[in-house]
């Protein structure tokens, strides 16, 4: 099996390790890295750094993760290579020229005009390492594209923003919602999906049980108004002025207190209450 081969195949094994959160045998396959003999292609085709830094952020075993940092410090070593190996170039160069001219200085000037430098190839920063290019369109339509892949990031920090983040920053230090903290604490409510909840989903169980109370009398008071009653034309409707109405009376409170009488109008819909 050759050298792209293995490489591929332990990368493989450690992004199914990171897929399941189980990092065990990893300090194996990283021992295998480390004496495979790496070079730059390599790198660049089987993308085998991203695999080894993300099984160093998944484990927290001390070996694992001094192993995967010891094998990216050395990767990073190659991403300097071609420009060192120009600096050489360019210290050889320096000395041979001191070097004439300290043998010339006995001779008169010959006015030679030094000749321009070739422009060196610009140094690749990032790691996993990206292949360089020196066509600017090709560089332009790489941004465009990295920034297409990161359109789902709320980018604009407006007002909107700001109140999402007020209502998650309440709802988690709301003491009568200790499960919300919990479970973001716990990872049972990852960070992404609490930058997605509603205000109903983040609301405590006492609150939920309130809405839903109020929801069932809101529906119950509609049935009422709607399916039952005695028509009337002695109350007027506060929306649209008429004084085609149905009331019923209903006695919500004790005994000895006045019903309740609700109104609704025939017209547009519009409910009420007198107590």
């Amino acid at each position: 099996m050759g050298k792209l081969e293995e490489i591929v195949r332990i990368a493989k094994k450690m992004d199914k390790m990171v897929s399941k959160k189980n990092t065990n045998g990893a300090v194996d396959l990283l021992k295998e890295l480390k004496n495979i003999p790496m070079t730059l292609d390599l790198l660049q085709s089987t993308r085998v750094g991203m695999s080894v830094n993300a099984v160093r952020k998944q484990s927290t075993d001390e070996e694992i993760t001094t192993l995967a940092k010891s094998l990216i410090k050395s990767w990073k070593k190659l991403l300097d290579g071609p420009a060192g190996d120009k600096d050489t170039e360019d210290k050889k160069e320096e000395c041979s020229t001191s070097s004439r001219n300290s043998s010339d200085l006995t001779e008169p000037s010959s006015g030679k005009r030094q000749e321009p430098r070739t422009p060196t190839t610009p140094k690749m920063t990032t790691f996993p390492p990206i292949p360089v290019t020196s066509d600017t369109v090709r560089n332009k339509c790489r941004e465009l594209l990295s920034a297409a892949l990161q359109t789902d990031k709320m980018s604009n920090t407006d007002m909107k923003y700001k109140n999402r983040v007020r209502s998650r920053i309440a709802n988690l230090k709301d003491t009568k919602n200790p499960n919300l903290r919990k479970n973001v604490l716990c990872g049972n409510i990852s960070a992404e999906q609490i930058a997605r909840m509603t205000a109903e989903e983040m609301a405590s169980d006492e609150l939920r049980e309130i809405r839903k109370a109020l929801t069932n009398e809101a529906i119950r008071e509609h049935q009422m108004a709607k399916t039952s009653g005695t028509e009337t034309a002695l109350f007027a409707c506060g929306k649209c002025n008429k004084k085609n109405c149905t009331y019923t009376q209903v006695q919500t409170r004790s005994a000895d207190e006045p019903m309740t009488t609700f109104v609704f109008c025939n017209e547009c819909g519009n409910r009420w209450k007198f107590c």
